[in-house]
């Protein structure tokens, strides 16, 4: 695991011998006593929105979802860690662009929590290939009889996974363990991947979204994947196919795929994110049978918040040191 989150680093350098001081929000005073024990060289203090304002001005770093109001007053600020992988809600809270135009270091969870994703994905995959809903009501009533549904087997099936970051990753490998034939979509060169068929830039899905069985989406939320699957994406699936987003409810547009569900034309879907979000009550999507909706929680398992603030308390010992840190955002990229 931690070769696979120290993919992304960037050196900070320190200043001075004296302690640096780290503001955390949204943190228990048991955690921050935790992290605070990874270095002698760091100075924790836990802020709130109505404090963190009359601190922020000699802070070295903060920890937590920091807004522009804080990174304009934030002077001495170099690093900022988020909890989440997705940091579209720091970057350009509000309209505004102040971090992802500073030189200030952004850290992120990015990886952290794949393979909960990843599980959850292929859950709402399994369930609805195999009808199992549909099942377990018949089971409140003691029903044994069967019906002529035709369960769906994945093996030799074509996934395609857009967005092969740590999530996608994590999918693909899921996948092609169910014998299925993956292809992923990524801006980034991957290196060869023995579960993958091939990997194929965002300005080429279209040629290859018609051959697919099931869509995962996991790419992040960034300006140039907003609604990057629309209507002419919708419309160019095959006709069955399987729709699956864990990802961001931004980077799919959600009418389009009401319409695909609502002709048939795609056998089910799995969204964990919507957008808008939550989903509103009264929408079509919450009264589809072959829809499972879940609320943004694929991310949460009993592992993955030890291994998020695990994160944390490293990148604080290496801030300390100097050290390259974990995880280090790309902010004109967006992730």
């Amino acid at each position: 695991m931690i070769r696979w989150i120290a993919l992304g680093i960037l050196s900070v350098s320190l200043c001075g011998a004296q302690s640096l001081k780290i503001l955390v929000a949204g943190q228990s005073s048991e955690t921050i006593a935790d992290w605070q024990s990874a270095s002698g060289k760091v100075k924790l203090v836990r802020v709130s929105s109505d404090t963190a304002m009359g601190e922020i001005g000699d802070a070295d770093a903060y920890i937590g979802n920091i807004t522009p109001e804080l990174v304009r007053a934030g002077k001495k600020l170099r690093w900022v860690q988020t909890l989440s992988a997705g940091v579209e809600q720091v970057l350009h809270k509000s309209g505004s662009d102040d971090l992802a135009n500073s030189d200030i270091v952004l850290t992120n969870n990015q990886i952290v929590q794949g393979p909960e994703i990843a599980d959850h994905a292929m859950a709402m995959l399994l369930t609805l290939t195999r009808f199992l809903p549909t099942f377990m009501e018949r089971q409140a009533d003691e029903n044994w009889m069967s019906r002529p549904y035709t369960l769906v087997e994945l093996n030799g099936k074509r996934a395609l996974v857009i967005g092969m970051g740590g999530i996608g990753l994590q999918i693909a490998i899921r996948a092609w363990a169910h014998g299925m034939k993956v292809v992923g979509v990524d801006p980034e060169d991957i290196a060869y991947l023995p579960y993958v068929e091939q990997v194929v830039k965002p300005d080429m899905v279209d040629t290859v979204i018609g051959d697919a069985d099931v869509i995962f989406m996991a790419v992040p939320h960034t300006p140039k994947s907003h609604k990057m699957i629309g209507p002419s994406q919708f419309e160019a699936m095959k006709d069955g196919a399987y729709f699956i987003a864990v990802s961001r409810g931004g980077t799919y547009d959600l009418d389009s795929l009401v319409k695909a569900l609502d002709s048939k034309k795609l056998s089910g879907a799995g969204v964990d994110v919507t957008d808008p979000e939550p989903l509103p009550k009264g929408h079509s999507l919450w009264k589809m049978e072959n829809v499972i909706i879940t609320p943004h929680i694929a991310g949460r398992s009993d592992m993955d918040r030890g291994r998020m603030l695990g994160i944390v308390k490293s990148n604080i010992q290496r801030f300390a040191d100097g050290l390259p840190l974990h995880n280090v955002v790309d902010k004109q990229k967006g992730y």
